[in-house]
């Protein structure tokens, strides 16, 4: 009976995260998508404390009740913008719970050889299910712990600097240790002659040098990518802790555990590759990290900044017939959502076309822009992505952009020694008039100068982008 539910449960829960993922792929049906993980999880969790070898229920109810309020704590207390730096820190949990996981396999491989039959009798849960394998059996639960325990240390101190990255903690420059990519590779092939010692039985202090040796590889490659990559490396280490799950379902010989983490490591991949042609860049280099730097003197930038007022900017739209808008990071820390969506409903009650631009790594996290708009009840149909609306900007009236940098820079076209060369931009500096709502005259989270802010048709509207808004407003007639 209990094998029967528990498998009935598992594939129930698969067919839920499967409809959980598909749904998120569009902002109409992300709320619905939303529900069906919801729903897939808590039927995950009942399934395998309720399901065979089950045990220690008081320990496993208190931890489930400790684990919920805790999530439900941080989800009241994390902005919208903290959500890329909350994202990283999941992912490092994922990790670490790999490498937990691997270690108390290990612990029970140790403990469990060359038991008796009636030692082995006495046993019960995951501790018999190891004592009664094979040799051959036994072997394959060594490969799958060892990489297991691999994929999430690299995956928890990538995700820890990752972290540290996203919330400032950490420099965002690229940096790396004397050596570079040599050093991750060394790591990985000294990890690699690790394998092979651990499965000739050379002993558990081979999986502890490797363990120290993934920490450092998962250290070395975030730390050595620039922070105008980091939602790459965002979606590249969901991609990590998915794989490591699909590792620790592997140990367990948890069916589902290996579905669910297959789901999030193939589509973390997937993500990743088109994170990384939306930004022109290698997905084998992503892989090794250490992307996102200049290849030579950055191409100067000449003339000036020249500022305008809530005045000049209302009366350009006034006039205007057609309206871009382009949302960065900027309008996400100033919160200014409601007031772009304010502004745009009065936009268009007045026949105005306005239409918004997203870029695919606007913000600090993939859809970070989608969802902003979304929760302002920005409708759907205007929201659309680069591909769609670029060649839309010579023909557009005014183009606001509101707290973005990398993603409407030029020099992503016109100087090869950028960092961001050859990344696809928005071309909104073809519109005829271009307004920049910026705080100051900084560079922004990538330190990369941007031409935009100096050419002739862009006008450069300062200060806080909810308070430059709200000032805006009352001036639309």
């Amino acid at each position: 009976m209990e094998y029967g539910f528990t498998t009935a449960a598992y594939v129930v829960a698969a067919v839920l995260f499967i409809l959980s993922l598909g749904g998120l792929s569009g902002q109409e049906s992300a709320k619905r998508a939303v529900c069906y993980g919801i729903a897939g999880m808590a039927l995950a969790v009942a399934a395998t404390v309720y399901g065979p070898g089950a045990d220690n229920w008081l320990i496993s109810l208190v931890m489930i009740a400790a684990g919920g309020a805790i999530g439900w704590v941080v989800a009241q207390r994390v902005q919208m913008t903290e959500m890329p730096q909350l994202v990283a820190a999941m992912h490092s949990l994922v990790g670490l719970a790999a490498v937990f996981i691997g270690f108390n396999a290990e612990i029970e491989m140790v403990r469990t050889a060359g038991l008796d039959a009636g030692a082995i009798a006495a046993l019960t849960g995951f501790a018999q299910k190891v004592a009664l394998k094979s040799a051959a059996e036994l072997t394959v639960l060594q490969v799958e712990v060892f990489l297991g325990v691999f994929i999430g240390a690299v995956t928890f101190t990538g995700s820890v600097i990752a972290y540290g990255k996203l919330a400032d903690k950490v420099d965002t420059k690229a940096r790396k240790l004397p050596g570079g990519h040599a050093l991750n590779a060394g790591a990985a092939v000294l990890s690699l002659v690790l394998l092979v010692l651990y499965l000739q039985g050379a002993g558990s202090w081979t999986l502890v040098v490797m363990t120290l040796l993934a920490f450092f590889i998962g250290y070395h490659l975030i730390m050595g990518i620039g922070g105008a990559d980091m939602p790459v490396v965002v979606s590249m280490l969901n991609s990590y802790s998915g794989w490591a799950a699909a590792a620790i379902g592997f140990s367990l010989s948890n069916d589902l555990l290996i579905v669910v983490g297959a789901l999030v490591g193939s589509s973390g991949a997937i993500l990743s590759y088109i994170m990384c042609k939306a930004m022109n860049r290698s997905f084998i280099s992503v892989i090794l990290g250490g992307f996102g730097n200049a290849t030579g003197p950055a191409m100067e930038v000449t003339g000036e900044q020249i500022a305008i007022d809530a005045e000049g900017v209302a009366a350009a739209l006034n006039d205007a017939d057609s309206v871009i808008i382009i949302p960065g990071y900027g309008m996400a820390v100033a919160q200014a959502q409601q007031s772009v969506s304010e502004l745009t409903r009065k936009l268009r009650a007045r026949g105005k076309t306005v239409r918004f631009a997203i870029h695919p790594v606007a913000g600090r996290l993939p859809g970070h822009m989608n969802v902003l708009l979304a929760e302002a009840k920005v409708p759907y149909d205007i929201v659309l992505e680069m591909d769609e609306i670029n060649e839309d900007f010579p023909g557009t009236d005014v183009a606001i952009v509101i707290g973005s940098n990398d993603i409407v820079n030029p020099a992503a076209q016109e100087d090869p020694n950028s960092p961001i060369a050859g990344m696809p931009v928005l071309e909104c500096w073809k519109a005829k008039q271009v307004f920049v709502s910026k705080r100051g005259q900084g560079t922004g989270y990538s330190g990369i100068e941007n031409p935009l802010f100096f050419k002739e048709n862009t006008r450069m509207f300062y200060g806080d982008a909810k308070k430059s808004l709200d000032a805006l407003l009352p001036m639309i007639d």
